[in-house]
């Protein structure tokens, strides 16, 4: 949680799941580490917000249409990296799935989501990764806790707590009470 236009969605959670998805860690990097192809979700709001901040950040603008459409992969996932897309129904321009090239051989998979498809569209299958950006509701964070359990996965989120002290911003307070110091 952190004020606004700082730089959460690029330079914190878009940074992390290019990392993440390639497997190209510079060499500096403390955090964790997959040493093969993940399975993953990115999540926004909403389906347009999703393809405006959160697709446009990893992968860039897409270009062409019908058959011939891709993404430019100015993203910070490189275009080279970029393999095959599943593009969503009902949404113009906004990718369902989305392969890129790992580093040490293999495809992982990024799945594109938004909270407004409700709980129930994060429910069933295991991932390694989920960045959630901005504040879902507290029952699809939980939901994408469950999703990780059985990979030792990462849920991580980008987010001004701009609704306030929710259920959600409670879940990262000491003893889950504004002011109650030390956990």
């Amino acid at each position: 949680m952190a004020a606004n236009r700082i730089g959460k969605t690029e330079g914190a959670g878009g940074y992390e799941t290019a990392l993440h998805v390639t497997g190209d860690y510079p060499i500096w990097w403390p955090g964790a580490q997959f040493i093969d192809p993940v399975k993953g979700w990115v999540a926004g709001k909403t389906n347009e917000t999703t393809r405006d901040i959160i697709q446009a950040k990893l992968f860039g603008e897409v270009k062409g249409s019908g058959p011939s459409k891709r993404f430019s992969g100015t993203g910070l996932i490189p275009g080279d990296a970029i393999g095959e897309i599943t593009w969503k129904r009902g949404v113009s321009d906004l990718a369902d799935t989305v392969k890129v090239a790992y580093k040490s051989g293999g495809w992982s998979t990024v799945g594109l989501k938004s909270y407004q498809q409700g709980r129930g569209a994060f429910e069933g299958t295991e991932q390694d990764l989920i960045w959630l950006d901005e504040e879902p509701e507290f029952a699809i964070y939980a939901e994408c806790l469950i999703r990780t359990m059985t990979t030792d996965g990462l849920v991580y989120m980008t987010f001004t707590p701009l609704e306030g002290v929710t259920e959600t911003v409670l879940a990262f307070l000491p003893k889950g009470v504004p002011g109650m110091g030390d956990a």
